[in-house]
């Protein structure tokens, strides 16, 4: 898994934070904020959640039964091992660039999936990114390493 290319499977948004987000076909990404319309959007180093398709898969095998946005990711691609890639790396989606700013989380507040499963993937498996460069995503895009 880490090839320079991948497929967004998923974009996910939601209007209020600590909600799961829902998938959306298409969504708008504007430059210094995120996603437009989503809640976690904003002048930070968070502005876009990302996790790897086949990392929600494994854990779907464990009996999770999530859809995407559950985790409260904005994108889930496949074809990346997210948390491998050092912070800075930018992925290019079509004309919008993202820069990776941090790996993983500290979960505070254990989430539903954590109290029914025991465990949360995004905390080691998600990571989040700023928008560098605006434009749209839709899902079935490809996304691909852009620089390290």
């Amino acid at each position: 898994m880490n090839n320079k290319r991948g497929t967004v499977r998923a974009i996910c948004v939601s209007q209020a934070k600590g909600t799961e987000k829902h998938a959306v076909d298409t969504a708008q990404f504007q430059a210094g904020f995120g996603i437009c319309g989503d809640a976690h959007g904003g002048d930070w180093h968070r502005q876009v959640s990302l996790l790897s398709h086949e990392k929600v898969e494994d854990f779907n095998r464990k009996g999770a039964n999530v859809l995407p946005g559950a985790f409260g990711e904005n994108l889930v691609v496949d074809g990346f091992d997210f948390k491998a890639l050092p912070v800075g790396t930018r992925l290019s989606c079509g004309e919008v660039l993202l820069e990776v700013t941090q790996i993983g989380k500290e979960c505070h507040s254990h989430c539903q999936i954590y109290h029914r499963m025991g465990e949360c993937i995004m905390p080691r498996e998600g990571i989040f990114a700023r928008v560098l460069t605006g434009g749209t995503i839709s899902a079935g895009d490809v996304m691909q390493i852009a620089a390290e």
